[in-house]
């Protein structure tokens, strides 16, 4: 400004004493900078004078309160400076309280950094009067009672910065109404209840930091609305329920942390579509599960902590693709089977992975090595299946190997009887399965001679005319199949024209798949 004395640089030096309170001689200056230096005392109320004043900075010293109050006396004499558009004294051991008459300040402050200063008491509500405020930052001090319900008038507000302090209540509403929000930091309290869902709606929110307070609800479904969130830190609470499919909507995000919760149910694998994620904590839960195999698309992860949890299963062996990864921890579950050992794993050592139930590989894990192939369950399935289908080609064989053997019995049997003349009729030539099927006209009811309890006996007429009865047993029980033993050697003894024509017959009696045929010549009797 044109007549206006000339800026008073004189941050980052060794500066120590007093800051002079003739200071305020210097009634035209604007801008006045005394950060990082060594200066000690009480922040002078003669600051105030500097009417035209429009950037103090003074953080980074060893300034103190007046000892006669201990309220931060100097602010109520900067009301003078109605030009100010920025005030930083934090990083300093001020140790007082914040007084009423900080909402009287210029309504053109757009900046207010007073962390790290050992403010004790409440927030005033009051500070909702600098409208045109983008930065609030009162973070690591010693602040108490609730976040002021009043911040939602500051309408240009995009940091909010009350992490750090001794805070109680819940989380206002309030503060979804503060639609220019960026970043939301209220980390490191004694807040409770819940998370608000209508923080779901501020779609400027970048970054949500909640840590390390006495939150004990689930994550509001409306959170994962936030597509543009960078950063979302909610560990160290008592949040419960499970993690949403929708978790995967967060495409921006680049830190998450949700660690030191009651979190439960599985890992979705709908969280591998975070591509910008780098950094990923989800320890010290009840989640339980496998782990997805699509972290492995996660290609910016650098940072992957599962562990205090109860993860089942393997460590899937696409995790080697994570180029970027430097650090892991999988430890305090329940995995097995082999560690991966390439890719950023050649880097990790044994403390990533201990207390697990089965896990082998690299001698540098200390576990012990894979001897042999892990069969995941789904192969062990298909190899089942091989196995059955193979036993179930060897009984056929066996089966029909054994009905072959049998024929030939009866065939060696009738050509025994033959040569030794003992059945002047001799048994009937071999016939065949398909013939008795034309026989019978694949066994028609219209052929039907009776049915028993194990086996029905039809009509058949041969190519050669001759007639014959056919008994077909069906063993669908042991008690039939002894049934077919006996009937058998009672027939092999049984005297009777129509069976046969000599007392020296042995009969003959075969079986050929589900079913037991026997056949005799029955022309006298049908």
């Amino acid at each position: 400004m044109r007549g206006h004395s000339p800026p008073s640089y004189l941050h980052m030096n060794e500066f120590d004493g007093v800051i002079p309170a003739s200071i305020s001689n210097a009634s035209q200056l604007t801008i006045l900078t005394l950060s990082t230096n060594k200066f000690s005392g009480p922040i002078p109320n003669s600051l105030g004078n500097l009417r035209l004043l429009r950037l103090l900075d003074l953080f980074e010293n060893h300034l103190t309160t007046e000892t006669s109050s201990r309220e931060l006396s100097f602010i109520n004499y900067l009301t003078n400076c109605m030009y100010l558009t920025l005030i930083a004294f934090g990083d300093n051991p001020l140790h007082g309280f914040l007084p009423v008459s900080v909402g009287n300040l210029s309504t053109s402050i757009e900046k207010f950094y007073a962390y790290d200063c050992g403010i004790e008491g409440s927030i005033p509500e009051a500070i909702a009067n600098l409208s045109n405020l983008l930065v609030l930052s009162l973070y690591g001090n010693q602040l108490s009672g609730p976040v002021p319900v009043r911040v939602k008038q500051l309408q240009n507000l995009q940091l909010l910065s009350f992490f750090s302090n001794q805070l109680s209540g819940s989380i206002p509403d309030s503060l979804c109404e503060l639609k220019s929000l960026f970043g939301l930091h209220l980390e490191e309290n004694q807040l409770h209840g819940s998370i608000p869902s209508c923080l779901g709606n501020v779609s400027s929110l970048r970054e949500i930091s909640f840590a390390g307070n006495l939150i004990n609800s689930s994550i509001p479904a409306s959170l994962w609305n936030l597509t543009d969130l960078l950063l979302l830190n909610l560990s160290s609470n008592s949040l419960i329920g499970s993690l949403p499919q929708k978790i995967g909507s967060l495409k921006a995000v680049t830190l998450m942390d949700l660690s030191g919760n009651h979190l439960s149910g599985n890992i979705p694998s709908s969280i591998g579509g975070l591509q910008s994620l780098a950094n990923l904590s989800l320890a010290q839960n009840e989640l339980e599960g496998p782990i997805p195999d699509s972290l492995s698309h996660m290609l910016s992860l650098e940072l992957l902590d599962l562990s205090n949890n109860n993860l089942l299963g393997f460590i899937p062996k696409s995790l080697e693709a994570l180029s970027y990864l430097h650090y892991i921890n999988l430890s305090f579950n329940h995995l097995r089977g082999e560690i991966p050992s390439s890719g950023p794993f050649e880097n990790f050592t044994y403390e990533s992975f201990i207390f697990n139930d089965d896990l082998c590989g690299a001698q540098r894990f200390h576990v012990p090595p894979c001897n042999s192939p892990r069969i995941h369950k789904s192969s062990r399935k298909k190899v089942f299946h091989v196995l059955g289908i193979i036993l179930g080609i060897v009984a056929t064989v066996i089966a029909a190997t054994t009905a072959v053997i049998l024929v030939l019995r009866c065939r060696r049997k009738g050509e025994v009887s033959r040569n030794t003349d003992l059945l002047p009729m001799g048994l009937p030539k071999p016939i065949s399965y398909y013939e008795l099927v034309q026989a019978t006209n694949n066994y028609d009811e219209s052929n039907l001679l009776g049915k028993g309890s194990f086996g029905s006996v039809y009509k058949g007429i041969l190519t050669d005319g001759r007639v014959v009865a056919v008994k077909v047993f069906t063993f669908l029980a042991e008690v039939t199949s002894r049934s077919f033993d006996t009937e058998c050697e009672v027939l092999r003894n049984l005297r009777h024209r129509n069976l046969t024509n000599d007392k020296h017959n042995d009969g003959c009696c075969f079986r050929i798949g589900i079913s037991s045929l026997w056949i005799c010549d029955a022309s006298d009797s049908l």
